[in-house]
């Protein structure tokens, strides 16, 4: 679904990012209208500024108050087990503490837990660039595996942001392989955290005449994307 938030602040580029925040998107994926940036005469009776951003979101649940709901009947997976209701118990407990209450689904596959939560203004448990969303989920990875003999792994989805992250480095990655192949000439992307660099070299590996590999220290490190030899 398509959503506007309009914020305003001390400068523009502080209002974008509250929208972009509240929205969570990243700035590419949004569509920016400047409504006021009155800097004033000489600096003097500056006013702050106001911006209005649009981006396609993932669809918000109903907010149900207070209650979060455990599993999704429709999942198909194992039996819950203590880890997955520690994981869930805790996720619910750290969103309801900054205020987002809404659905929360979980099941468990293997050595993996999926838990999802949708509901309103999400924003602020995703952060920039999802650094808030991957805070939560090394904590919840930390209390699950208290709660189990062998090592698991919580995969954590706030308001449909992984998802539509995964599809825009998808698309960006292909972008970049393209120049690559078009130009003859390496190509730097963005900085990103390690689990978005492995979607990006997953992607490309079945890509012909290309190859990655990243460069930098974190959390500055890179993908670079060359001519494969």
């Amino acid at each position: 679904m398509e959503k506007t938030v309009t914020k305003t602040a001390k400068t523009v580029d502080e209002a974008i990012e509250l929208a972009l925040q509240e929205l969570g998107v990243e700035k590419e994926q949004a569509s920016i209208e400047v409504m006021d940036e009155d800097k004033g005469f000489l600096g003097l009776g500056k006013k702050e500024a106001t911006v209005r951003v649009t981006a396609e979101v993932a669809d918000e649940e109903e907010d149900d108050g207070d209650v979060y709901y455990g599993d999704d009947e429709s999942f198909e997976g194992d039996e819950a087990s203590e880890a997955e209701d520690a994981a869930v118990s805790f996720v619910a407990e750290v969103l309801s503490g900054i205020g987002i209450h809404g659905k929360l689904d979980s099941y468990r596959e293997n050595d993996v837990i999926y838990v999802t939560v949708n509901g309103q203004n999400c924003g602020a448990a995703i952060g920039r660039h999802g650094e808030t969303l991957d805070s939560i989920s090394y904590l919840t990875n930390l209390v699950a595996n208290r709660h189990s003999e062998e090592r698991l792994r919580v995969v954590l989805d706030i308001g449909g942001y992984r998802k539509h992250r995964e599809e825009v480095l998808i698309s960006m990655a292909h972008k970049a392989a393209n120049q690559v192949l078009r130009n003859k000439r390496d190509y730097v992307m963005e900085a990103m955290n390690p689990s978005e660099r492995r979607i990006v070299h997953a992607e490309l590996q079945g890509v012909k005449g290309v190859t990655t590999h990243s460069e930098g220290e974190e959390p500055n490190r890179k993908v670079v994307v060359t001519l494969e030899e």
